[in-house]
């Protein structure tokens, strides 16, 4: 069977899903098709097909390399993203016990002690007395002040 239309897809891909499920109870409706549901049209494809006119398998094999491919980066895509927060976190908490000039939204600056690191959404956000700032936001770390220097001053 050649799939000509999105109409026939819909069909084959319904024929393909239908009653797998063992139960009554309706499966929330997809918008995407993930590599199973791909393989599980594939096969119906497979069992409907005409045998005096079978289907040409270099297409399904190389949309399943795709697939393949894009899953592998989904994959790679959120490794990179806890690497990165962990990085972030590391970052942050080397700044503990430094003295760092941070940026506002506004451009104005200010200079204190980071005593903490707090995690928000995700993200760190080094503690400078009552208030919380992004690693965007540092623009100078320096060594620890001496004991004598102020925690917190706005230039």
């Amino acid at each position: 069977m050649q799939v000509t239309s999105a109409t026939s897809t819909e069909r084959t891909y319904a024929a393909a899903t239908e009653g797998n499920s063992g139960t009554n109870t309706p499966a929330p409706k997809k918008t995407t098709l993930d590599q199973n549901d791909f393989l599980k049209l594939l096969t119906v494809q497979f069992q409907q097909q005409d045998p005096m006119s079978p289907m040409e398998d270099t297409e399904f094999i190389a949309q399943m390399a795709q697939f393949t491919a894009l899953d592998q980066s989904k994959a790679l895509l959120t490794q990179m993203k806890q690497f990165s927060t962990m990085q972030d976190a590391a970052t942050a908490n080397s700044y503990i016990g430094r003295q760092v000039t941070f940026a506002d939204e506004n451009g104005a600056t200010a200079t204190g002690v980071v005593s903490g690191v707090e995690i928000t959404d995700g993200a760190p956000r080094l503690v400078v007395g009552d208030l919380t700032y992004a690693l965007s936001a540092v623009r100078l770390v320096e060594p620890a002040p001496t004991p004598s220097d102020s925690t917190t001053t706005n230039p």
